[in-house]
């Protein structure tokens, strides 16, 4: 059943994504959180982590989940109870359907994505996972910057979700960081002290999956280190396949 009281239509959507266009993201958060209060944050383990932090005075802060594949990195997995502990919040971790890993270790082997991309992987380990918590929830709250990749130049504010969304089941998708570049995240994190991932101090700035993550050098683009054996335009693990559709 659709929960139509916090339910937002297109003009809606459109609307508040033109308002806010130009705001910080805590008025963001804030208005979001006010009007759909069925509202989670995805938190990945790397800078997301300020999320959390610009939510943490909301008279109801969102809940807080994070996508467990099962190959993260050991720093990724100590950073998050470093995180649970800091904010004293719970966090949710979703883990991938085991007999669907079962299979795929089974018959393609560990490492299937170095030779067959990384989509069947992703599928299972993140896009099945959220989307059922995403059936749930009427909105989720991303950490996606529109400087970290071409495939998120164009990433609004606030949207209707076109990947988890269904005629059923309205999701809708906030970027409160879409107008932040790489480098004022990281005067927020060292200006209030905000826990953030060991690894980022070892040239990691894009963090996923072990296999899938790698440090880069300087000048290099912060998503060079993610799927490097993959063309720039399609690295994506399919949680923001709608930024592919939309910008191809």
């Amino acid at each position: 059943m659709v929960n139509t009281a916090t339910m937002l239509d297109q003009k809606e959507v459109e609307a508040l994504n033109d308002a806010l266009r130009d705001a910080e993201p805590k008025e963001i958060l804030n208005k979001l959180l006010d009007r759909v209060p069925n509202t989670a944050i995805s938190f990945s383990g790397a800078e997301d982590v300020l999320l959390i932090e610009l939510c943490k005075t909301h008279a109801s802060p969102p809940a807080i989940f994070t996508l467990d594949t099962g190959r993260l990195h050991p720093e990724t997995y100590r950073f998050i109870e470093r995180v649970r502990d800091h904010y004293n919040q719970p966090i949710e971790a979703l883990f991938p359907d085991s007999t669907a890993v079962n299979n795929l270790v089974k018959y393609k082997g560990l490492y299937s994505f170095y030779n067959n991309g990384h989509e069947e992987c992703c599928e299972i380990r993140k896009v099945q996972p959220l989307r059922t918590k995403l059936a749930g929830l009427d909105a989720w709250i991303t950490g996606q910057r529109r400087d970290q990749s071409p495939t998120r130049v164009e990433v609004p504010v606030i949207e209707i979700d076109p990947t988890f969304s269904t005629d059923q089941h309205q999701v809708i998708k906030v970027n409160p960081l879409a107008n932040w570049t790489s480098a004022q995240v990281w005067e927020y994190i060292r200006m209030f002290d905000v826990p953030y991932n060991e690894l980022h101090d070892r040239g990691y700035v894009s963090i996923g999956c072990e296999p899938c993550t790698k440090a880069i050098g300087p000048n290099q683009h912060e998503r060079e280190g993610r799927w490097w054996w993959e063309e720039a335009t399609i690295k994506e693990c399919g949680l923001h396949r709608g930024n592919i559709q939309e910008n191809s």
